[in-house]
């Protein structure tokens, strides 16, 4: 039995959901049409938002029922888009188009799919991309779709299991697509070499294909290195850098998991040194090389199990990097800063979370202020500084539920959507939009 078998087989509750979608997707305006915003780096760059909340509950613009999920909402062209899974009486997932000003839906379309040893099984993990007029959905059994966005019409699909024979991760395919140029770029595990496939985004032919890897379920990132553009994926086993145009591999890094492959917090770049965070495995900094196509470690540092940690062990939260200083939240929810250049620890606080296993925050940037979303559903304003956690203003969003983790009373873990002045959120049984710009 090798390592992947014998992980499937541990029991242990850890999930993995909604990946990080890091790309040069076009944005439409104020539009949030990818994972983590218009550049998928978690800043919110609209101007005339609110720096208090009024009220311990937020009032909602509308609310529309659906089903679980993992997948956090995108928003492009007065469109909201999301996916969910409906169990009875038939396995299905779903992905829904709405009207972004009054929660009515649009266009849904049903397709079968029965969860086979996947963990976790509340529904999709990746935020549907619009890009071009096209939005494109990500199964957790690795279903992709091709969509015009306003009609809702197929224009292409993929069961990427059936074609590339994937050796399915034990949470299912979690991983966002990402789009360069006229590519779409999927990390799925098939074989043979097949870790990450790129497809015309037009057509859905496959234009390269890339690794023996297993998959991850971190989202790829686009960077500029030595004057290239250039993919960073971390897979099961490693960090590389590839040509996003032909899939040839320029560096690699070993990473191996000491226990299993685990964790969804996106990458952070800061200049030339990025940020990575897996819950057993800790922290690792790399630097990549801007004279020519290389990359080297800094540093790494985990503590001796998950719960003694010594720098950030994270398993859903992307971290939050500014200046000389990285904030995340650690395995048992955590809020640490850390100094870049050595990972030691300047602060840590337990305001911003109760601490639990696996506890989450999202950070998404916003002028001075950090906004948080934590897992009970709040949204905070805070300031984060290397002198500490200040929080400024704190309300309710939207209700925990149980579907995605049945354990202290529901959890919200995916990410919520910054458009227009307005956030998009959701849970397992509703999507909420809320007003967030100044009177």
């Amino acid at each position: 039995m090798d390592f992947y078998q014998r992980t499937r087989r541990t029991g242990l509750g850890i999930v993995v959901i909604v990946i990080g979608l890091m790309s040069s997707t076009t944005a439409y305006g104020d539009d949030w049409p990818q994972w983590r915003g218009p550049r998928a780096d978690g800043v919110w760059r609209e101007k005339g938002i609110i720096t208090k909340f009024a009220k311990p509950q937020l009032d909602y613009v509308w609310r529309t029922p659906i089903s679980s999920g993992y997948s956090g909402p995108t928003v492009a062209d007065g469109r909201v888009y999301v996916t969910d899974r409906v169990r009875k009486p038939k396995q299905v997932e779903r992905v829904h188009c709405l009207n972004a000003k009054t929660g009515k839906i649009l266009w849904t379309h049903v397709y079968d799919r029965d969860y086979r040893d996947v963990g976790y099984d509340a529904g999709p993990r990746a935020s549907v991309l619009i890009n071009d007029q096209r939005a494109y959905s990500l199964g957790a059994m690795g279903d992709l779709f091709c969509f015009d966005a306003m009609s809702g019409s197929v224009l292409w699909q993929k069961d990427l299991a059936k074609e590339y024979n994937i050796r399915m991760p034990i949470w299912g395919i979690a991983a966002s697509p990402i789009i360069e140029q006229n590519l779409i770029i999927v990390q799925i595990g098939g074989e043979p070499d097949a870790c990450l496939v790129a497809f015309d985004k037009v057509t859905g032919k496959e234009k390269w294909r890339a690794l023996s890897d297993h998959a991850s379920y971190v989202a790829p990132l686009m960077v500029t290195q030595a004057k290239q553009r250039v993919l960073v994926a971390k897979t099961g086993e490693n960090i590389v850098g590839l040509n996003p145009l032909t899939g040839q591999v320029h560096w690699r890094l070993p990473h191996p998991p000491t226990q299993m492959v685990i964790g969804i917090a996106s990458p952070v770049l800061h200049r030339d040194k990025m940020f990575f965070t897996t819950f057993f495995d800790g922290s690792l900094l790399i630097q990549l090389n801007q004279h020519e196509l290389t990359a080297a470690k800094v540093w790494q540092r985990a503590g001796p199990n998950e719960k003694d940690t010594i720098a950030l062990h994270s398993i859903i939260s992307t971290p939050f990097l500014k200046g000389d200083y990285i904030y995340g939240c650690d395995s048992y929810g955590e809020l640490r800063c850390l100094k870049l250049a050595t990972g030691d620890r300047v602060w840590e606080s337990l305001d911003a979370v109760p601490k639990a296993r696996w506890a989450t925050i999202h950070f998404i940037e916003h002028e001075d202020d950090v906004w948080l979303f934590n897992e009970k559903g709040e949204l905070i304003i805070s300031k984060l500084s290397p002198q500490g956690y200040k929080e400024i203003s704190r309300t309710k969003l939207i209700e925990p539920t149980r579907d995605q983790l049945n354990r202290r009373g529901g959890v919200c873990w995916s990410h919520p959507a910054f458009a227009n002045k307005h956030v998009f959120a959701r849970n397992d049984k509703e999507i909420v939009c809320a007003s967030l710009g100044k009177k």
